[in-house]
């Protein structure tokens, strides 16, 4: 029992990507929204969403415990499949403390900030390094446009 208890301070961070089933709608993506605002709120999670029509690109932080636990969940999710961990790190603060789910999307606004760390002309996360998929987020994070 004290283990769990000292793994609730240790705060980690993980970055993944997966494919969306070509059946997940608009409608389906806001629920997804909802769902991860209300959820990670309430389990001390703050993160940061990336989505277009084939891919979501997501870093989640929190305590350890509770990001192995979403992770579970996210494997077992049938919105999305072949989820591929990029990066897995241990915190010191919160890079997205502001946010239990900060969102963003293509627009035609951020077209040229997708192509920047895109290493082909169409976005593919998996292609991306940890601090290419870091940095793609926080640059998107200061163009918000939902």
């Amino acid at each position: 029992m004290a283990q769990s208890l000292s793994d609730a301070h240790i705060l980690v961070s993980m970055t993944y990507a997966s494919r969306a089933n070509p059946d997940v709608s608009a409608k389906d993506f806001n629920e997804i929204l909802q769902q991860a605002n209300e959820n990670n709120a309430a389990n001390g999670i703050t993160g940061m969403l990336i989505f277009n029509k084939n891919y979501f690109l997501q870093t989640i932080e929190g305590p350890r415990a509770q990001i192995n636990r979403l992770l579970y969940s996210l494997i077992a999710d049938t919105r999305h499949h072949d989820l591929q961990i990029i990066e897995t790190r241990e915190l010191k603060h919160r890079d997205w403390a502001k946010w239990s789910m900060n969102y963003a999307s293509p627009t035609p606004a951020n077209a040229a900030i997708y192509l920047k760390y895109s290493t082909t002309l169409d976005f593919n996360p998996y292609l991306l390094s940890a601090e290419a998929a870091n940095n793609l987020m926080h640059e998107l994070s200061t163009q918000k446009s939902s």
